[in-house]
């Protein structure tokens, strides 16, 4: 097959793939409405919620999947990208068919994984770095630390303020802010739009974060998606992005200095209630051990929806997807630090011209040999002047060859004498 013929196939299949994508829209599926949660402390907070979601046939999803794969089968070098999107998207439709029953965890486990799922470096996982971080929050928690943060402002705070963001950031291209009290998640961004909680409440460090992870990865990366003319899937917030997506989002809040240990916390305790309830936790158990963990009965009530959002609530079949935070961010960041010390840095924008996995990354430098990737119009500003990014990531890098063990024990003599 001649370039021109595979690049039109190319194309062909991924706009196809955009189609299939647009039936399946999970975090809106799973959503719980408010009631819910108003039901829930009506009870003295002593009843596991009962939540109803729709129905889905994903009989015409899947038909059309299985077309796209036979045409899949003729992209060459090209193959194995197109089928990882199509196994995703297949996957999807049938989790979306089996909301509130125990198969509901065997689609989860197939989009997001799960917190023991060993990472590419063969030993590590995202339950480690969970309990890694969960062991330092208690060595440094009785200091009080986060104490001289409280909550102290509100949804239309958080909306001012992000509003200046990305009218400077994307100028006409900027989404609307919103505030809106059906929304579940303190925030949820999209191309379009920006929803906050009404009722949330945000510490100073909450207000950068979320203007790093939310405005500067997940909206740049779909504005940018929806530049590319010729790859219409890279517009798509398929699960097969979410840990590059996420874990990208979470790094920003790293490299700008904008991440805390209330927010780490956040991100551990997750993996760990996830493991919980798949170890057989049910809804009032996780949320229990959020409770203790957390002074508003609200947040731990979200917490734990999170948890059990489109799965069972007596335990045994979680939605997995929040444990991606931490596994995305391990991955990203290994992923910079490799990139950087082989001197390919040119490399790094490709990480937002869309919604794409870090798996992606070989086919999409072919794909831009092909001129079939534009450029990203918008990029955060530690991706746009790169000069601390790369002497961070060339330091980390030297750092991961440092023994720490005898470090540790130099310096643990010094503290004991």
């Amino acid at each position: 097959m001649s370039d021109e013929k595979l690049k039109a196939l190319l194309i062909e299949v991924s706009d196809d793939l955009y189609q299939a994508s647009r039936s399946i829209r999970i975090l809106r599926s799973i959503n719980w409405p408010a009631q819910v949660m108003y039901d829930f402390f009506n009870n003295n907070a002593s009843k596991i919620p009962v939540v109803q979601y729709p129905s889905f046939n994903p009989k015409d999803t899947i038909e059309l999947i299985s077309k796209i794969k036979k045409k899949i089968e003729r992209l060459g070098p090209f193959k194995s990208w197109a089928m990882r999107i199509a196994d995703k998207l297949e996957n999807g439709a049938r989790l979306l068919s089996v909301l509130g029953t125990p198969e509901f965890y065997t689609y989860s486990r197939a989009l997001y994984g799960t917190p023991k799922d060993i990472l590419p470096d063969g030993k590590s996982n995202s339950l480690d770095l969970a309990l890694f971080f969960e062991e330092m929050y208690e060595n440094i928690d009785e200091l009080g630390i986060e104490d001289n943060y409280p909550e102290n402002y509100d949804a239309q705070d958080i909306a001012d303020r992000m509003l200046v963001e990305v009218n400077t950031m994307f100028g006409p291209d900027a989404p609307e802010i919103k505030i809106d009290e059906e929304v579940s998640s303190k925030v949820i961004a999209g191309r379009r739009r920006i929803r906050i909680r009404k009722t949330a409440k945000f510490d100073d460090n909450d207000i950068e974060q979320l203007i790093h992870h939310e405005a500067f990865v997940h909206v740049a990366t779909s504005i940018n998606g929806f530049s590319q003319d010729h790859l219409k899937i890279l517009r798509a917030s398929h699960p097969g992005t979410t840990k590059t997506q996420e874990g990208l989002a979470v790094f920003a809040e790293f490299i700008t200095g904008h991440i805390d240990l209330e927010r780490i916390r956040r991100l551990s305790d997750r993996v760990i209630a996830i493991q919980m309830a798949v170890d057989g936790a049910d809804f009032m158990e996780v949320y229990r051990f959020y409770n203790s963990r957390i002074k508003n009965q609200e947040n731990a009530f979200e917490s734990a929806r999170r948890v059990f959002r489109g799965g069972v609530m007596s335990g045994g079949a979680p939605f997995t997807k929040d444990m991606v935070y931490l596994d995305g961010l391990l991955r990203v960041h290994n992923f910079l630090r490799v990139v950087v010390a082989a001197g390919k840095a040119n490399l790094l924008p490709l990480l937002f011209i869309g919604k794409i996995a870090l798996d992606d990354i070989g086919v999409l430098i072919k794909m831009q040999k092909l001129g079939l990737i534009n450029p990203p119009e918008y990029l955060p500003p530690w991706m746009k002047d790169i000069r601390f990014l790369l002497t961070y990531l060339a330091y980390s890098s030297f750092l991961n060859s440092v023994k720490l063990e005898n470090l540790k024990k130099h310096y643990s003599e010094l503290i004991k004498s």
